[in-house]
């Protein structure tokens, strides 16, 4: 480590100076800078430079497991053990995660659904179950709502809606989009939280034209509707906590882009054999 930290710094820095600093010898330094590297050390530098890459292609949002799978895709041979390593030896740590909060309104009398998912999230093909939720994005201009819907099977986000204000329309548009983009399948399992967005009107009735079957969480109890939970921590995580939004505008901008152009396209799931959602789909 030392060697290499005089070697990458010796435009910088002379020699001599550096080896007094650091405490090693001039003479091991040159025998050390003369001697050929290893087949292992040639390995662990190409390595290391792929890895590096990848974390910086991803914005810093993926941990070993995520790396790893992306460089076996490539042809590297190489365990999820030996890139943890290297990641440790490079300093590369994914982003922190974020403590879950609450943020549902389920305080109204509106008619509510059954908990028919029941946390039941298994499937064995598309358009079997989905999975709607809202949270909200700051910007510089105010609060950005944003619903989406995921079909449980692939964890694709098949709706998206976003809006200045947290409205039925918000989450009917979500919905209707989900719809579009699946051709319109029937008897679909789709499970919300009690927010009364869902509990509107205009939202029974999308479910009811359409032949869904409305499902919803028990009160306060966000494990019911884990998926949409989770997608929404690693929204936050991976993107919002990273930026500072002036305008709704940006924020719409860069939501779109993050799903639509990263996790749906290129974000490995575990939950899927680390597949991207949409490679997942395809493949079935």
């Amino acid at each position: 480590m030392k060697y290499e930290f005089i070697a990458k710094h010796q435009g910088q820095f002379a020699i001599d100076v550096c080896c007094d600093v650091l405490q090693v010898s001039r003479s091991g330094y040159y025998d050390w800078h003369k001697r050929k590297p290893s087949n292992r050390e040639l390995s662990n530098r190409n390595l290391d430079a792929r890895i590096t890459a990848l974390f910086a292609q991803h914005k810093q949002r993926v941990g070993s497991p995520r790396v790893t799978k992306d460089l076996q895709a490539e042809g590297f041979s190489c365990s999820e053990n030996r890139v943890a390593r290297r990641m440790k030896h490079l300093r590369l740590r994914a982003l922190a995660r974020l403590k879950y909060k609450v943020t549902t309104d389920s305080d109204h009398d509106k008619p509510l659904y059954a908990n028919v998912l029941n946390r039941d999230f298994n499937t064995t093909n598309t358009n079997q179950k989905w999975a709607q939720d809202i949270t909200y994005i700051p910007t510089q201009e105010g609060w950005l709502y944003l619903a989406v819907v995921l079909d449980l099977h692939s964890r694709a986000v098949i709706g998206w809606s976003m809006n200045k204000r947290m409205k039925a329309s918000l989450a009917c548009d979500a919905l209707t989009m989900a719809l579009r983009c699946r051709n319109y399948p029937k008897n679909v399992l789709v499970h919300s939280d009690r927010g009364s967005q869902y509990c509107s009107k205009r939202y029974r009735k999308l479910i009811e034209n359409h032949q869904l079957i409305g499902s919803m969480s028990r009160k306060g109890n966000c494990w019911d509707n884990a998926i949409a939970e989770s997608f929404f921590h690693t929204l936050k995580v991976e993107l919002v906590q990273q930026q500072s939004y002036l305008t709704r505008l940006m924020a719409k901008i860069s939501l779109f882009q993050y799903i639509e152009g990263y996790y749906n396209c290129q974000r490995r799931h575990s939950a899927i054999g680390y597949h991207y959602p949409r490679q997942f789909e395809m493949a079935a």
